[in-house]
């Protein structure tokens, strides 16, 4: 908030942000348009202005919005983002022009004559105010020279390493000068950032002429804008803005949605930090400048030029404008949210092609939904209706859906002699949403109006047709039917509504909850003496007569059908390895075993059943879990049953290279290659006998690994823990030995031909990279060949050749032998012994190897400080 306030009275900048072009925008994404809205809002109105949409558009989540993000980091990502927008477009450049300053970063050596440099840009500067005492002192320490001699000199090319000074000098500032004063720094002591409250003065005027290299065409005073402030420690605190809106000394103060005047004293000097006496009593020591904005003297006039209200476009006005007439009208529609319902209209055609039990799926449903108010009439609905259906009153019928005792839900009656008239809340028992099934004269019928419905002595029943030979349900429509009828008269319409010749024998079946569907016997008596507890919106199902005991259909009764539904479940399978695999779903039967469930799988793989292996998902978290056995006697209902209700159950798979029943005799063990050039190239996932040993393990890796042409041919195990060899495992050993603990890793290798035979005056020692403390090894350890008596300056040579690298950078290699943690740093003139690479005998039972340890700076990419509550900050859009 105070980072907007201080843009926003960068008066050139807001004329530039709305001049952007943002017509064809979209409102909640463009970052533009937003600032543009704040901009304007700031501009126009007298209330608190919210930013509720601007972090929106940025993409941030609720919680980004209120954490407390880097100042810095944020003014860069958001002019960036301004830049981009504008280029191409009439305030292209306005960004670079406002904020844009250059320095120049050079080398230059003292004994030689050769000097390097480079212009950078930047938008905003960093000044360290650790033993500071004011502004001049902390850009005097920004400028200094830095000699780099010793084991830090510089590396000048044909000159080689060369003592140089090394430093940096401004060669323009811009209009707008931000300065980031480093109160937050990290301590290593307790490993965390702690903030600085030491005192930090900064003036009111600020001469910057003698930090550049050389005079500008006009002087480099700048007038203190902002200053921002921050009440409270590293865990959090209180942010507020002083602004100095015009430049001329008269200061406000921005708190939160407080705008008050105040004096130039409280604005500056209550803010340089620290314990000092005059300062009032009611400030705290903790209270003080984290960020400081100074305007050049000669730009004052152009960048805090006034802004009127003429000059913001007109299409800009326009549409934020509309934006806030839509606005209303949606706030005064959830502040009216409580006197309307909402009505689920259903028609028939939603009744095609359901497959499971009453008419339709609820969570699939198409609806059509009206908004009514509560005190409107059914009459008033009905009509509603009619016009958006755009059929006459007269050809439509409400059938509200209720849910019955038995989970049922099916369409009931309203009488509309006696509820034609009430308020739709009295007749919806206050449901909200009501579900309505509307029924309406089929098209092509030609009635004028729906059939008349005696609610004494008519029923309403709806039919499905089973097909057993493709286990689909078809719905055949409803029907009027009078109570007293016989069942025996429907069969005729039945034939003629599933396309079936008349005479076809039928079998019929009272869909009554799932997994219960009974048959109807004795068609000829009266149909209130054949159908139990007869009731509006019953559903028959029929089929054909002889198809209900064919041995060669899998489901031939529709009994069998909605038993088999019963008993379906979506189950989603993620490919194990892929970490993010959404996976695909599949309807199975939970009565299905293991066999039964491979199969369908594989098929919708397109693979062989016994190239699959399946897990369990795990209960506590989302995550594969323990291996399901090829041979598994339970159901997928046993295999799903710790998953939680509601939630999407899983089961995760992976493709093999083996078949599963011969996996399950083996043990998976994963192992890195180290190709010819000393680089771990591919992981080995390899599938050795669970009793086998190192030799089999190997034997499995020379079928996967390419052996160099002129190699020995012969491969070796290497136990790796924290960069360090730890062992080489024989090839005797049994693989249970091997532990894949911790930080332990193992690597498999082609044994150089040189470290074949080893003689009695010859050893194999490990050899670690490690970067000024023993612990902080890393890179890529091997084992070495040396001899008894051998120079030392010798073995340093044939370890270049082995590691490939240039004489300039291995210069600066120190080598040392390692003992319990202890470094020995060794010299080209000393002479190898073997006894100094042998186990040392110590108090722990394992005595201590030897290692020898290539001391040099770690060049792989360094992991940034990483804290849960702290993230980059993006503005997605």
């Amino acid at each position: 908030n105070s980072l907007l306030q201080v843009l926003y009275f960068t008066s050139q900048l807001r004329m530039a942000v709305y001049k952007m072009p943002t017509e064809s925008d979209d409102s909640t994404k463009s970052v533009a348009l937003a600032l543009q809205r704040v901009f304007h809002e700031l501009q126009t109105s007298d209330k608190p202005v919210g930013t509720k949409k601007l972090t929106k558009s940025f993409g941030w989540e609720t919680l980004d919005s209120f954490m407390q993000h880097d100042a810095q980091e944020f003014l860069r990502v958001l002019l960036d983002k301004l830049e981009t927008k504008m280029k191409g477009t009439c305030v292209e450049g306005v960004i670079p022009r406002l904020f844009e300053g250059k320095t120049l970063s050079y080398f230059k050596c003292k004994h030689v004559d050769y000097t390097s440099s480079r212009t950078e840009t930047f938008y905003d500067i960093q000044l360290n105010i650790k033993g500071k005492k004011d502004i001049y002192e902390s850009f005097k320490d920004y400028v200094s020279v830095e000699t780099l001699e010793g084991d830090n000199k510089y590396d000048a090319g044909e000159h080689g390493l060369q003592e140089a000074d090394k430093g940096v000098i401004f060669q323009s500032f811009p209009p707008v000068l931000h300065l980031h004063l480093m109160r937050f720094q990290y301590d290593p002591i307790t490993d965390s950032n702690v903030k600085i409250n030491d005192r930090y003065e900064f003036p009111e005027k600020l001469n910057m002429d003698q930090f550049l290299q050389k005079p500008d065409t006009t002087p480099a005073t700048y007038v203190l804008h902002a200053v921002l402030v921050h009440s409270g420690d590293n865990h959090g605190g209180h942010y507020v803005v002083f602004i100095n809106p015009k430049g001329d000394g008269r200061w406000c103060k921005f708190d939160d949605d407080v705008v008050s005047r105040c004096s130039k004293q409280e604005a500056i000097d209550h803010n340089f930090g620290g314990h000092e006496d005059d300062l009032n009593l009611t400030v705290k020591h903790c209270t003080n400048a984290y960020m400081l904005v100074y305007i050049r003297e000669s730009c004052l006039r152009t960048v805090l030029q006034e802004v009127t209200e003429e000059d913001i476009p007109q299409e800009l006005i326009d549409r934020l404008q509309e934006e806030k007439r839509i606005e209303m009208i949606r706030r005064k529609e959830r502040n009216e949210a409580h006197l309307y319902m909402n009505i689920q209209v259903i028609l028939e055609d939603s009744f095609s092609g359901h497959q499971g039990n009453d008419l339709y799926d609820p969570d699939k449903a198409n609806y059509r939904i009206f908004k009514v108010k509560k005190s409107a009439t059914l009459q008033d609905f009905l009509e509603q209706v009619a016009e958006s259906l755009k059929y006459p009153v007269e050809q439509i019928r409400p059938w509200p859906l209720n849910l019955r005792t038995n989970q049922t839900n099916r369409p009931t009656l309203l009488d509309l002699e006696t509820d034609l008239h009430k308020p739709l809340l009295e007749i919806s028992d206050n449901s909200n949403p009501w579900t309505v099934f509307i029924e309406t004269v089929p098209p092509d019928s030609g009635l004028k109006a729906l059939t008349a419905f005696d609610k004494d002595s008519d029923v309403l029943l709806f039919f499905k047709y089973y097909d057993p030979r493709h286990k689909r349900l078809h719905y055949c429509g409803h029907h009027y039917m009078h109570i007293s009828f016989n069942v025996q008269e429907l069969v005729p319409l039945l034939n003629e509504r599933a396309g079936l010749p008349q005479g076809t024998e039928l079998a019929l079946f009272e869909e009554i909850k799932p997994n219960l569907v009974e048959r109807l016997a004795d068609l000829d008596r009266p149909l209130e003496k054949v159908l139990d507890e007869l009731m509006d919106g019953d559903i028959i199902v029929f089929q054909r007569d002889d198809l209900l005991d064919d041995p060669s259909l899998e489901l031939p009764s529709c009994r069998d059908y909605f038993r088999d539904l019963f008993f379906r479940v979506e189950v989603t399978f993620c490919d194990k390895t892929v970490p993010t695999d959404p996976g695909f779903i599949m309807e199975l039967s939970q009565r299905m075993n293991y066999d039964q469930m491979a199969r369908a799988v594989a098929h919708r793989l397109d693979t062989d059943p016994y190239l699959l292996q399946f897990f369990k998902s795990q209960s506590y978290r989302d995550g594969p879990g323990n291996p399901v056995r090829c041979t598994y006697e339970g159901t997928l209902k046993d295999m799903l049953v710790c998953m939680k209700p509601r939630h999407p159950k899983k089961i995760y798979y992976q493709q093999l290279s083996i078949r599963i029943n011969e996996l399950e005799n083996k043990r998976q063990f994963k192992s890195m290659w180290l190709g010819e050039r000393m680089k771990e190239e591919l992981e080995l996932v390899l599938y050795p006998n669970k009793n086998g040993t190192v030799a089999d393990l190997l034997h499995e890796a020379r079928k996967q690994v390419t052996l160099a042409e002129n190699g020995s041919g012969k491969l070796r195990l290497v136990d790796i823990a924290s960069y360090k060899i730890a062992s080489t495992p024989p090839e005797n050993m049994s693989l249970e030995s091997l532990s894949t603990a911790g930080t332990r890793s193992y690597r498999i290798e082609e044994i150089p031909t040189e470290e074949l035979h080893i003689a009695d005056d010859e050893m194999l020692i490990p050899v670690a990279h490690f970067h000024k403390e023993i612990f902080s090894t890393f890179g890529v350890p091997f084992l070495f060949k040396i001899k008894q008596g051998e120079l030392f300056s010798h073995v340093r040579d044939r370890i270049q050749k082995r590691l490939d690298v240039p004489d300039k950078e291995f210069e600066k290699y120190r080598f040392a032998i390692v003992v319990m943690a202890r470094p020995t740093f060794l010299t080209d003139d000393e002479i190898v012994n073997l006894q100094d690479f042998k186990p040392h005998p110590n108090q722990a039972s394992t005595p201590a190897k030897p290692w020898l340890g290539l001391e040099h700076v770690n060049k792989a990419p360094k992991r940034s400080r990483y804290n849960y509550l702290e993230k980059a900050i993006k503005i997605y859009n």
